[in-house]
């Protein structure tokens, strides 16, 4: 199971990597086109067809345009703000072909996008092979382009200071982070306009159903088919649950973590044992977990007992993690107060010096799995009248599933 799992996509403190780690869901998206172009003739306009051409225009409507405005909008003229003689000359030549590019990949993708529409409702069953093509070779001499020049030039040039700054405007073009809120008491002339606007918020879904004559005996199989097809939806960071916990006192708190394992024992993640989670683990070994792929319209709710992981599979996970993300993990006392983000950067620092380049496990880190006892399969229906399928748990260990209603 563990190899179905993604790599975490790069903090934003690494805007290059961001960038490359773009160019690589975009080159992933090219093999979805291929091979969507080799299964339409066999298989015509299926499911799994329909997911491809939904999961391909998702990325290329929501997602490709932000990383063409972060080299317009920042990298490029970052560039030219630092670069001399030789850069400057390359960057010279090479900028204008940059944004010609995005232009063209522009217009070739309107070629593509009424084919993948009509693909992805079910309506027709034909891509344009030429079509295919061009994009993607525009799009792969294009990143060429920028992974040999603009992003060495950057990485050489760029401050710790200019990278931040560059991290800080992409960030702020994906709408992650919050702007600085106002006075209490202090209504915005808008608020009841926006309030009114959210409430008013509605999609209505309708791209599956689910019927309890189809699906698995074994939840933990029809958990890793829907897994394993939000994989190839390419739904963004399908590994990421919610798990709910709830404290002595009665009060409950929920967070996003990423699973690293699911099998027929549980689902497992890895965490600081002091962490305010840890802490409600223990007193309280019951947890909800919650799978969201909006991309399918799907969600998964989970209900459980929760143990540690042997030390043996925790240490073994701890060797397998990046060196600096080890290093963190010693360096955090997760969830405690600290005085400023100097203080912590000047803990791990400290961390950093002794503990080499193999630190071990600390005893307070490790693992914890959630074995199920209650599984809810969610599917999106149309006028809010959903599909729910749970499955429970009998004494015995065999599992009962009933349909619920919406």
């Amino acid at each position: 199971m563990t190899s179905l799992l993604p790599d975490t996509a790069p903090d934003f403190d690494q805007p290059i990597a961001v960038l490359k780690h773009c160019h690589g869901r975009i080159r992933k998206q090219m093999a979805t086109l291929d091979k969507l172009l080799a299964h339409l003739p066999e298989f015509g306009a299926d499911e799994q067809a329909r997911q491809a051409a939904r999961a391909v225009l998702n990325y290329f409507e929501k997602a490709a345009h932000l990383h063409h405005e972060d080299e317009e909008q920042d990298l490029i003229p970052m560039l030219r703000a630092v670069a001399q003689g030789e850069d400057a000359a390359t960057l010279q030549a090479l900028a204008p072909v940059i944004l010609q590019d995005h232009k063209d990949m522009d217009a070739l993708w309107q070629d593509l996008h009424e084919q993948l529409s009509a693909i992805a409702e079910g309506h027709a069953a034909t891509l344009s092979a030429s079509a295919v093509q061009r994009f993607s070779q525009r799009y792969s001499s294009h990143m060429e382009r920028e992974e040999g020049t603009m992003a060495p030039m950057a990485l050489r040039l760029f401050s710790p200071e200019q990278m931040a700054q560059l991290g800080k405007a992409m960030q702020a073009r994906r709408g992650i982070g919050q702007p600085a809120g106002q006075a209490a008491g202090a209504a915005s002339p808008a608020a009841s306009v926006v309030g009114q606007a959210v409430a008013d918020l509605r999609k209505d879904y309708g791209q599956a159903s689910l019927n309890e004559n189809d699906v698995m005996d074994d939840p933990m199989l029809q958990f890793t088919q829907w897994f394993e097809q939000a994989l190839k939806a390419e739904v963004n960071e399908p590994n990421a649950m919610s798990v709910a916990t709830v404290a002595a006192n009665g009060r409950p708190s929920s967070r996003i973590v990423l699973v690293k394992q699911f099998d027929e024992r549980g689902f497992t993640w890895y965490t600081n044992y002091d962490s305010r989670k840890g802490q409600e683990l223990e007193d309280n070994q019951y947890a909800a977990l919650l799978f969201f792929w909006s991309e399918l319209e799907r969600q998964v709710r989970i209900e459980g007992r929760v143990e540690r992981t042997s030390s043996e599979e925790s240490d073994r996970y701890f060797r397998s993690r990046p060196l600096k993300s080890r290093l963190s993990a010693i360096a955090s006392h997760q969830s405690a107060p600290i005085g400023s983000r100097a203080e912590l950067e000047q803990n791990y620092e400290a961390v950093a010096r002794q503990a080499g380049d193999d630190p071990a496990r600390p005893g307070n880190w490790g693992g914890f799995r959630l074995v199920p006892e209650r599984l809810e399969f969610w599917q999106g229906r149309r006028s809010r009248f959903h599909d729910r399928i749970v499955y429970e748990r009998q004494e015995d260990g065999s599992w009962t599933r009933q349909r619920l209603q919406p």
